[in-house]
């Protein structure tokens, strides 16, 4: 069986190699030819634990290849970014123009009985909207073509464990395409389970773990900016309170980063407006971090510009992805007030991130007259007692 990964990202690329592992045939590909030619010379993109490895190993046993040009194939997967935008009126809104572009690609080479798998995380009926796209391009009838939706549900940083271990949704449009895909994710998996559903509950439930979880991170935040205004330590409140049996509150930060959970909320609320009070609120929250954070870095400064410096730009810690981060919008916001702001994000190779310098960390604490901690990296917590020798604003708890 061939099958070809479209889109060689966070998610498609450790994909690719997951199902080569398995002995499938996978060509990965991908419409950026600097990707390809990256990855044909021996090097991955991105930044995971063992991926290099296992990327190695796939190539070495010849079950993976990768071209910019897409061909016939059994199965196409497909997983590519799905952003959203701001209209108008300020609304956001699902940019699905990735998903479109990728079905009519595979809708040109695709026969009655090839299996396309979304991975990526859509709204509502986006499924059903790529099956239309398909049935457009290849002349099938969208009702006879085999579409699945089966959502990644894997953390970076932990990728290769948990694409082969967490338990996997299947939600398909044909008893067929359910059953294909099945087969596959039972040959990928060591210990998760399949379980099958239609195609619009399957394109939910990956909305309602990652909304879980940003009302969760909300409660978190919301706690501390009130422990603030009573003058208490929010990280030891919430330390005795988990000590209840039946507690378990999040650690509060910054805000709310990557491309699932700081985004999935607002497909929902897109076609539910009226119903998802508590989706927008926890929203808002978790996106008026930052200036919360803003303003407590300002007002414990001696001069507004004073040297700021931040410490972590990826959205989670040891990891290089920078999407939705919100310590990048904290050090914009510090920006706009005049605060001369630098980081240390030891996992990104640029000199400058979106407008902010990011020096070694050597270097910030040497120019750095405050600092704030916004991420728990490693470099980071190994070097407690060397961030306590200037004055700082603990986002995470490191200094605890």
């Amino acid at each position: 069986m061939k099958i070809t990964v479209m889109g060689l990202g966070y998610i498609g690329l450790p994909t690719a190699i997951t199902l080569a592992e398995a002995g499938f045939e996978v060509c990965g590909f991908d419409v950026n030819e600097k990707t390809i030619e990256t990855l044909k010379g021996g090097h991955i993109h991105i930044v995971e634990p063992g991926l290099q490895e296992a990327f190695e190993k796939a190539v070495a046993h010849g079950h993976l290849h990768f071209s910019s040009k897409l061909t016939r194939s059994d199965v196409f997967y497909i997983a590519v970014p799905t952003p959203f935008y701001q209209d108008e009126t300020g609304s956001h809104k699902a940019d699905l123009k990735f998903v479109e572009s990728a079905g009519r690609m595979a809708g040109k080479v695709i026969e009655p009985s090839n299996l396309v798998i979304l991975e990526s995380t859509v709204p509502p009926h986006t499924t059903e909207m790529l099956a239309r796209v398909l049935g457009e391009e290849s002349g099938i009838d969208m009702n006879r073509l085999h579409v699945a939706h089966c959502p990644e549900r894997v953390i970076p940083g932990n990728m290769m464990y948990e694409l082969k271990n967490n338990d996997r949704i299947v939600g398909a449009r044909t008893p067929e395409a359910a059953e294909l895909a099945a087969s596959i994710y039972e040959k990928v998996l060591e210990k998760g389970v399949v379980h099958k559903t239609d195609d619009l509950t399957a394109e939910m439930c990956k909305l309602t773990e990652n909304t879980f979880r940003d009302v969760n991170i909300a409660y978190a935040n919301e706690l501390s900016v009130i422990c603030d205004k009573m003058g208490i330590d929010v990280f030891e409140l919430i330390k005795l309170a988990n000590c209840h049996p039946r507690v378990n509150i999040l650690t509060p930060g910054v805000g709310v980063g990557g491309h699932c959970i700081a985004v999935d909320p607002w497909f929902i609320y897109e076609q539910f407006p009226a119903e998802a009070k508590v989706i927008l609120a926890a929203r808002e929250r978790n996106e008026n971090k930052p200036h919360f954070v803003a303003g407590k870095v300002v007002s414990s400064l001696a001069r507004v510009t004073d040297t700021v410096g931040v410490l972590g730009l990826s959205y989670k810690p040891d990891v290089d992805d920078l999407r939705e981060s919100p310590s990048i919008e904290l050090c914009h916001i510090l920006q706009e007030k005049g605060v001369n702001v630098i980081a240390c994000e030891p996992f990104a190779k640029d000199g400058e991130v979106q407008g902010i310098p990011n020096v070694p960390f050597a270097e910030v604490l040497q120019k750095a007259d405050y600092l704030v901690i916004t991420l728990g990296h490693t470099l980071f917590k190994d070097n407690k007692k060397l961030i306590a020798e200037k004055p700082y604003y603990d986002c995470v708890g490191l200094m605890e």
